[in-house]
């Protein structure tokens, strides 16, 4: 086994044995995490998963670690194949300009909650507090890193926003989305400064602010 399937394989069983220790008292754990606070187009989504008790999918990890589109898209069936329940809250970017990112953020966390099928004993958030749940739950810095249930909901976060990129790379192609993902790339900023912001900017980001609404020609039109 290569030094890097070996550290892939320690990780992935340091963060299952971590939701076992906790579910030694918590039963159903759903693991909570977003992708999308830092672009400056689209929706911010959110993902709450419920795994069974005994479950190691291997090469579970912080999604950021995972660079091939194959390896996620493969993890992400994987997961959807065999979670309890999975939840998916999806926040529009009017509703980001209109109450602010972080805001957005816990609101789409809260969605996905609402949306599992079974209510969970604990939430394992990665880095946020949900104060209008009463469900009890910790805030983990870094929780992809800790927490594999964390882990599998920043996959199913972070796939099912590219997804929703990719349809709107076809309703926008000259913005060139499903190259950035409507992160703030100099590919992105350059067609935002040539064309104006398209109706999923977020408008309320300074990138997007500092450049008139409309520019000529609008290729969207």
């Amino acid at each position: 086994m290569s030094p890097r399937k070996a550290s892939r394989k320690t990780e992935t069983s340091r963060i299952f044995s971590y939701d076992e220790n906790i579910r030694q008292k918590n039963s159903v754990i759903a693991g909570i995490d977003e992708a999308g606070r830092g672009p400056l187009a689209g929706p911010v989504v959110a993902a709450a998963v419920i795994l069974p008790e005994g479950l190691i999918i291997e090469g579970i990890r912080d999604s950021k670690k995972i660079v091939a589109e194959g390896e996620k898209k493969d993890l992400f069936w994987k997961i959807v194949n065999h979670a309890v329940s999975i939840g998916v809250g999806i926040v529009e970017a009017d509703v980001i300009d209109r109450i602010n990112i972080l805001q957005s953020t816990k609101l789409a966390m809260k969605l996905a909650v609402g949306d599992l099928k079974l209510r969970p004993d604990i939430l394992l958030i990665d880095a946020v507090n949900l104060p209008d749940i009463n469900i009890s739950q910790q805030s983990i810095i870094k929780g992809e890193s800790v927490s594999a249930s964390i882990a599998v909901a920043s996959i199913i976060a972070k796939v099912v926003r590219d997804d929703i990129m990719l349809d709107y790379h076809e309703k926008y192609p000259a913005y060139n989305f499903k190259s950035h993902k409507g992160y703030s790339t100099q590919e992105h900023i350059k067609c935002i400064n040539s064309y104006g912001p398209c109706p999923i900017h977020r408008k309320s980001f300074r990138r997007v602010a500092e450049v008139p609404l409309f520019l000529s020609p609008t290729p969207y039109r």
